[in-house]
């Protein structure tokens, strides 16, 4: 029964549940309904608000607005400004940041973007759209200035086959086509002033071919003047043509123009030496600034080669694989530069090998002065005798030709000895065979000094014979009429002097020309063809041939760049005696650049011992700035010292060239220029100008010296510091623990001697609190108290600490660095109670 009427309540209770919940559910359905219409009502109201909002913005623009309105657009556009700014510091600095690729990228584009979308917005009014029209205008002009430096970067000639070879073979064999490309420039310069301002106004102004002796093949050459073998030896029509100094005439002024060739002539050849000597100064200064620019980098080298050598930019694979290369090369110049810094070895049998080496060199370059000038002498007497063969004319520059191709390889050999760092050896190397060249220039130059004062002395008979064969021609055609004109003789009739000028300047052709027929078969035989028979030759070879003898070739450095001086050289001392020489080196650059570069890619192998050249090209120069000097010395004895020849060339008629300013000077300038002119070469004021000169040199020099000794002293100072603060790091590294250990070792005891007073404030306070159970337990003091407080001022402790309770009697606290003894772990064991957790 009871069963039943509690099922009976139940089925009630639910029954009446059910209903209420039908009741209920009409009405959540009409509070949905409500709210969906409360929603669609503030929709509505919002968007007549935003409606309203942007008809109150439209109408901004044409009437003023509350002053709250203005202050809250002024404070976005300061906010919207500086969010531009810092954007466009982020992309300034992007590459700084140590971010993978994938976020710098996308990082980049949002701030490009925002950037691009906001920037304009920044004017007010009127201002704002030419203030979007000045930023869209820098834009524009930042892009075309960095487009016209990479213009500016793909007009520079050679400097992608330049990178390829310096990616194979180094920076060494780079810089020679470095400075091969240099060279090219400024003898295209030279070449611009001596052809623009003395060849193209005689030929357009001055007298025809044929109108004068000077300007005509002699009646006994016409025969063979047009012969190969004689134009070979630059005679015949080339000998009289405006390639050579004779061919010039000695008026005053050419032309409708009144053009002074002469003064031009004179100018331009002193011009010569003042360009070059002015582009070599400023080129070594130029590569000392960069030099001390670009700092010490003799920390970490291997890590900046390996994590920053790399172009991010590089987009070609073939430019990758020589970037790969090159980055490889680099490590390898690096690695023979620490191994050398680290070499140690018996050095009094070092010095012995060098001194012997040295002996050996001088020996070489003693006899090479003396074949030369026995050689010169002897081609003197082979001048003056007939029907000599192609050799006896061309002695000369055969022999200097081949001192030049195999003394350079025998120093190297002679070099192997002293066993120097390849750099330095370069150097030395470098000297050596300047020093030979420089012999062998000057040993040419005295032996032909020599033919010069005998072409001299035959001028004054020749001279005399032309006087009387031009006064017997007169008298015998006007015979006893004095009145009657006589017929012209004919130029090629005249008797000729020997025009010393012009037989120095075909000297000077004939080595340029000797010297660039010996480079090229050098490399085509001793490189190219040397390289096809290793190649092909090696599969049926009895022994290696790439890796024994003859082996790939390769680039001679040294050799080269000597040359390239040595030729610039004689360039500059044949261009006043020849104005043509210096077209004819400009074509041996151009087409030394083209054929060498392929040559060393196709042919040639890197050093075995690869290292880098310095930082500057500043030996090259050094070398160059000294045969300039040494060039200089010739012609301006031959201006100053010797007469000109009396039927050729714009100074005949003149006791010395330098007449002709003089002579301009006096003719075409006021009296008053005359005189400063004659108080200005008072030897009086000479001398004093050059011993000021010398020392305001000393004085600058002692400066520099100076400042290279205070620029090393802060370098130690900097390196001292940064030792200190790495050895500072180091130390407060290693005291760390010893620190831990102290602050665990004072902490106990000073525990143990605040804990009575501690336990009796507790039981003070709170009587009913007691201590753990156990004989050895004590209450931990409440974290308010100020004992703690003082101990927490005293010894701070790491976070999440656990302070134990101090031992028992008889065991002691472990010392600093020693092992702490072994017990039961804190909490509810006999003796030990559990501490309480810091809230440090």
């Amino acid at each position: 029964y009871q069963r039943k009427n509690s099922d009976g309540k139940k089925a009630g209770e639910e029954g009446s549940q059910q209903r209420e919940r039908g009741k209920k559910a009409p009405i959540k359905d009409q509070k949905e309904s409500e709210n969906k219409e409360k929603k669609t009502n503030k929709k509505a109201k919002e968007g007549e608000n935003k409606q309203k909002k942007d008809r109150r913005n439209s109408t901004t623009s044409a009437s003023s607005n509350s002053s709250d309105e203005e202050s809250l657009s002024e404070e976005e556009l300061a906010m919207l400004m500086e969010q531009v700014e810092q954007k466009k510091k982020l992309i300034s600095t992007m590459r700084n940041k140590p971010w993978r690729m994938v976020k710098k990228l996308s990082v980049l584009r949002e701030a490009q973007a925002f950037v691009e979308k906001f920037e304009g917005a920044l004017g007010k009014g009127k201002g704002k759209k030419f203030y979007a029209y000045k930023m869209m205008m820098a834009k524009k002009w930042v892009k075309f200035k960095r487009d016209f430096d990479n213009f500016k970067t793909q007009c520079i000639p050679w400097e992608m086959k330049i990178k390829e070879v310096e990616s194979h073979f180094g920076s060494s064999v780079a810089s020679y086509f470095i400075f091969l490309r240099w060279m090219y420039g400024m003898n295209l310069v030279l070449f611009g002033l001596i052809f623009g301002l003395v060849i193209i106004p005689e030929v357009l102004m001055g007298m025809p071919y044929g109108s004068m002796p000077r300007k005509t093949v002699p009646r006994a050459e016409q025969a063979t003047a047009m012969d190969f073998s004689v134009l070979w030896d630059f005679e015949g029509y080339i000998k009289y043509s405006a390639l050579f100094y004779g061919y010039y005439n000695n008026q005053r002024t050419i032309g409708w123009l009144k053009y002074r060739l002469p003064m031009a002539y004179f100018m331009v050849g002193i011009s010569v030496f003042g360009y070059s000597l002015m582009v070599v100064i400023r080129s070594m200064a130029r590569n000392a600034n960069e030099s001390t620019a670009d700092g010490d980098d003799d920390n970490f080298i291997f890590s900046w080669k390996m994590f920053t050598s790399w172009d991010y930019l590089i987009g070609n694979p073939e430019t990758a694989d020589n970037k790969f290369a090159s980055i490889t090369t680099s490590f390898k110049e690096s690695i023979v530069d620490e191994q050398e810094s680290n070499k140690d070895e018996n050095i009094h049998l070092r010095r012995f090998l060098r001194v012997l080496a040295n002996v050996l060199i001088i020996c070489c370059l003693c006899g090479s002065g003396y074949l030369i000038y026995f050689v010169v002498k002897r081609s003197q007497t082979f001048s003056k005798m007939q029907n000599v063969g192609w050799y006896e004319r061309n002695e000369v520059e055969i022999v200097m030709s081949l001192l030049g191709m195999f003394c350079p390889p025998l120093f190297e050999t002679i070099a192997a000895l002293e066993n120097y760092h390849p750099r330095i050896g370069l150097k030395w190397q470098l000297g050596r065979i300047f020093a030979l060249f420089l012999g062998n220039l000057y040993t040419f130059l005295l032996a032909l000094m020599d033919d010069v004062n005998e072409k001299l002395a035959e001028e004054d008979v020749v001279k005399n014979v032309t006087h009387w064969t031009l006064l017997g021609h007169h008298n015998s055609s006007t015979g006893n009429s004095s009145t009657a004109t006589p017929p012209p003789l004919d130029p090629a009739d005249v008797p000729r002097g020997p025009c010393w000028e012009t037989t120095v300047g075909i000297e000077f052709v004939r080595l340029t020309v000797s010297d660039i027929l010996v480079t090229y078969i050098t490399i085509l035989v001793g490189d190219f063809i040397r390289a096809c028979f290793v190649r092909f030759v090696n599969y049926c070879w009895c022994w290696d041939l790439e890796a024994g003898f003859p082996s790939y070739a390769e680039f001679d450095i040294s050799g080269n760049v000597l040359g390239l001086i040595f030729n610039q050289g004689m360039i500059w001392m044949g261009s006043f005696y020849a104005p043509g020489l210096v077209g004819i080196n400009v074509l041996r650059l151009l087409t030394s650049m083209y054929f060498q570069c392929w040559a060393v890619m196709s042919s040639n192998v890197p050093h075995e011992r690869v290292f880098k050249a310095s930082k500057s090209n500043n030996f090259y120069m050094g070398l160059l700035l000294l045969i300039l000097f040494l060039s200089l010395l010739p012609v301006a004895y031959t201006i100053m010292s010797l007469p000109p020849s009396f039927d050729c060339g714009p100074f005949s008629g003149k006791k010395r060239m330098y007449e002709v300013i003089q002579e301009t000077i006096e003719l075409d300038f006021p009296l008053f220029v005359a005189k400063i002119f004659s108080y200005v070469a008072n030897p009086g004021l000479i001398i004093p100008a050059i011993l000021l000169m010398v020392l305001a040199i000393y004085y600058l020099n002692a400066v520099a010296e100076a400042y290279q000794r205070a620029n090393a002293e802060l370098k130690k100072k900097m390196q001292m510091q940064r030792e200190e603060e790495k050895n500072k790091r180091n130390n407060k590294a290693s005291t760390n623990p010893m620190l831990q250990d102290l602050e665990d070792l004072l902490t106990p005891s000073t525990k143990s001697e605040s804990h009575p007073k501690q336990a009796e404030d507790e039981k003070r306070e709170s009587p009913n609190r007691t201590s753990p159970a156990g004989k050895g337990g004590k209450a931990a003091a409440p974290d308010g108290s100020p004992m703690t407080a003082g101990r927490r001022a005293a010894f701070t402790l790491p976070p999440h600490v656990f302070v134990t309770q101090p031992p028992a009697l008889g065991v002691r606290a472990p010392y600093p660095g020693q092992p702490r003894p072994r017990g039961h772990p804190p909490g509810p064991v006999p003796g030990r109670g559990r501490g309480n957790i810091s809230p440090l």
